[in-house]
């Protein structure tokens, strides 16, 4: 699908920025390397050989395509409570069937071939919810390279079965005692990390946020959800969707899901972000929502900060949607208005995880329950003949501890 010349999806510029943000704001240190992924990532792109080796391993290795599935249960249920003749047609993208459990090996599977590419020898990585984790961790096993994950030690205790998933692999786990021991700290050691060993390492960066190239580069390797997805929904229905929808922390299955859909201005977007204990107080992960514009991690984007511009700690039951930045490329599509964003909070979430569960068999991962609430509140603007896509962007079964504790059970 090729994109016209002024085309929403030509972006970013050579410099890496979406408008008024993105870019390169990194110690000197790092801006050779930086570079040279650039080059390394422009070549590939134009090599016939590497894109048979992708295909080959998202076929084979990750299970794609993944399956695009009338949720009829939940359309049945969002239905019964609306307007008669209101609520669309839901189908999940069923990103949680990948090999790992998630939409990250996407990113993943085409990050480690380029470290390859680049003649590394090392991986490390941060995550939150830890499925990033377990996607590097996955493919470094795969490919038998030497794997450091970097997680918050708040994170480590609420997400046990992805941190033993991530040794069972070969993955040294570090835990980041700093800040509030959560995703932004973990990002924060990564980076230091490799800002002392740019010559052997690669760093696998789960979400479209970081300096230039990285929010092109993972947006580009999660655009296979949107580019799926659009050819199945045309071989289902005959025509494009009218709704997507997805959870929106950093923003990669968002932006994946969005992507080759942008220049299609019949079809709506929403990205729903972590509104936590409510939008109202201070703890929500929700940057679009309750942010300014500021620099972080390397780009320039929608972050919460206070009024001397410190980084604000961010709040979600969703340790995957706990960030207090967003990618950048969304702070732009929020900036022109292509596509809406809402907060959606824990209790909120929490409810949507349990509908999921009980009216199509499916135990979604918490940062889905999000977007599944979002999906709610908006049913009523739609008719029935109108078609919703959710990417549902990773299972639960790394978050029933935390829903068992939120609901008063003992596990």
């Amino acid at each position: 699908m090729t994109s016209l010349p002024n085309s929403l999806r030509n972006q970013p510029d050579l410099s890496g920025h979406f408008g008024a943000f993105g870019g390169r704001y990194v110690a000197e240190t790092l801006m050779p390397i930086l570079l040279d992924l650039d080059r390394a990532y422009r070549a590939a792109r134009q090599d016939p050989t590497f894109a048979r080796q992708l295909d080959e391993l998202m076929t084979h290795y990750v299970g794609r395509p993944s399956p695009l599935y009338h949720a009829e249960r939940l359309t049945a249920a969002f239905r019964d409570r609306l307007p008669c003749g209101t609520g669309p047609k839901i189908y999940f993208k069923r990103e949680e069937l990948n090999h790992t459990g998630a939409h990250k090996i996407n990113n993943c599977i085409g990050q480690v071939l380029l470290a390859m590419r680049m003649g590394k020898t090392r991986i490390i990585a941060e995550t939150g919810a830890g499925q990033h984790g377990v996607a590097t961790a996955t493919v470094a096993a795969r490919f038998g390279l030497p794997c450091t994950i970097f997680m918050g030690a708040r994170d480590i205790a609420r997400q046990q079965p992805n941190v033993f998933r991530m040794k069972l692999l070969g993955a040294d786990v570090v835990p980041v005692t700093s800040g509030a021991q959560t995703l932004k700290d973990a990002m924060n050691e990564a980076l230091r990390d490799w800002v002392s060993n740019v010559d052997d390492t690669f760093y696998i960066i789960g979400t479209a946020a970081g300096p230039h190239p990285y929010p092109e580069m993972v947006r580009d390797f999660q655009s296979v959800i949107g580019f799926e997805a659009r050819a199945q929904i045309l071989a289902a229905e005959g025509r494009l969707p009218d709704l997507l929808v997805a959870s929106v922390g950093g923003g990669s299955n968002a932006i994946g899901l969005f992507h080759p859909f942008l220049d299609d201005a019949e079809v709506a977007m929403l990205g729903i972000e972590a509104a936590g204990h409510g939008l109202h107080t201070a703890q929500h992960a929700a940057s679009l929502s309750g942010g300014l514009p500021g620099i972080l991690h390397g780009n320039r984007t929608y972050l919460l900060q206070d009024e001397d511009g410190q980084i604000s700690e961010a709040h979600s039951i969703s340790a995957g949607l706990d960030y207090p930045g967003i990618g950048p490329e969304h702070s732009w599509l929020h900036d022109v208005g292509r596509v809406h964003y809402a907060g959606v909070t824990d209790v909120e979430a929490l409810a949507g995880f349990q509908l999921c569960c009980r009216t199509e068999g499916i135990i979604p991962a918490l940062e889905c329950a999000h977007a599944i609430a979002g999906l709610s509140d908006v049913a009523g603007d739609y008719r029935q003949d109108q078609i919703a896509i959710l990417n549902l962007s990773g299972r639960g079964d790394k978050d029933i501890f935390t829903v068992a504790e939120a609901l008063g059970e003992t596990l």
